[in-house]
């Protein structure tokens, strides 16, 4: 099972804000933007906070991305 934040990187484009700007304004830090930009695994406290600051709901940040085992 794994998860993409396209979603996310699509909403700070609309938004015209950097991952720099991101990283600030929502207190994210670096190693957590490079585990997002690789599809791993976050604490649920960040994905929380990200949805606060744009006042959104998860999927609306992260989508789910079905694995090819069965």
């Amino acid at each position: 099972m794994s998860f993409s934040y396209k979603p996310l990187w699509k909403l700070l484009i609309d938004k015209d804000m950097t991952k720099e700007e991101f990283k600030a304004k929502v207190n994210v830090s670096h190693s957590t933007v490079i585990k997002m930009n690789k599809g791993e695994y976050v604490a649920m406290e960040i994905l929380d906070r990200i949805c606060n600051y744009f006042k959104c709901q998860l999927a609306d940040i992260v989508e789910h991305v079905p694995s090819n085992k069965e």
